[in-house]
C-alpha cells in the first residue's frame, strides 16, 4: 500500500512539473505564431472542382 502513495504522488509530481513547464511556455510566447499570417495571403484557398462535377457539366452543355 505505501507503494502506491509514493508512485501517486511520483506522478502527481511529474504531471504538476509537465503542467508549470507548459504554462511557462505559454506564457513566454512559445506558442505565438508570427509567420503564418504573414504567408497566408500567399495561399489560395479556392479548392479546384473534382472530375466528377468537371465531366457532368461537360455533358450538361454538350445536351
Amino acid at each position: 500500500m505505501s507503494v502506491m502513495l509514493v508512485l501517486i504522488g511520483f506522478s502527481l509530481t511529474v504531471a504538476i512539473g509537465f503542467l508549470i513547464a507548459f504554462l511557462w511556455a505559454v506564457k513566454s510566447g512559445q506558442y505565438d505564431d508570427k509567420y503564418t499570417p504573414s504567408v497566408r495571403i500567399l495561399f489560395d484557398d479556392n479548392k479546384p472542382q473534382s472530375s466528377k462535377n468537371s465531366n457532368k457539366q461537360i455533358k450538361q452543355t454538350n445536351n
